[in-house]
């Protein structure tokens, strides 16, 4: 069962053992220490070598360069090994790998990070096989609070694109001090949070909505 949300709260900061972008694998892995100053998208998957989950690092990967324009870290976790995080990682794509990817893969043998963001599946789940992460996805800020958090069903793949317009409305509301509404873009308008700045907007842009 899914744990409280933890929007607006610490992240449970974590030290495990993970394999770097770069191939290295290290047995102390710190999530705080590896994103300070940094945006983190933490990525909850179930299992290396499966069905669903390829596709999604792999449109991960395709776009690490817009993250990491955005001043954001890429941390991958699920309850494998970082030995099988490595096998995966030296498979080629058509053979249901996902290739040399480059951000860090991180290993919750014992489920206790799964625990701590209530991510990890029970027996009751119709769909996850008991004691896996879920597909869970976070969007931690340079403070190291969590302002996004959501959980797919295992069927279903998640958007990538869309984790990089969270952070990018974000970033918008720290510099601006605007809220971004409905279907926000980067670029887009965002509101001024008085009954008056909704009226105004709502007043130009309700249309569009």
């Amino acid at each position: 069962m899914m744990s409280s949300p933890l929007i607006g709260e610490f992240a449970p900061d974590f030290t495990c053992s993970a394999i770097r972008g770069d191939g290295e694998i290290i047995d102390s892995f710190n999530l705080r220490a590896h994103a300070e100053g940094k945006y983190t998208l933490l990525f909850f998957y179930p299992l290396d070598f499966t069905f669903v989950c390829p596709s999604e690092l792999i449109a991960l990967e395709k776009r690490m360069d817009s993250l990491r324009e955005e001043n954001t870290e890429v941390v991958t976790i699920s309850g494998d090994s970082h030995f099988t995080h490595n096998a995966w990682r030296n498979t080629p794509i058509d053979s249901g790998g996902i290739g040399p990817v480059s951000f860090i893969m991180a290993s919750d043998l014992e489920g206790t990070i799964l625990d701590n963001y209530g991510l990890r599946a029970s027996s009751n789940n119709s769909y996850y096989a008991a004691g896996t992460a879920m597909r869970g996805t976070f969007v931690i800020d340079k403070n190291f609070i969590v302002r996004h958090q959501s959980v797919n069903d295992e069927p279903i793949g998640r958007n990538v694109d869309e984790f990089i317009r969270v952070i990018e409305a974000l970033k918008f509301f720290e510099e601006h001090g605007q809220v971004c509404p409905a279907g926000w873009n980067r670029g887009d308008p965002g509101m001024v949070s008085t009954p008056s700045g909704v009226a105004d907007y709502l007043s130009t842009h309700s249309e569009n909505l």
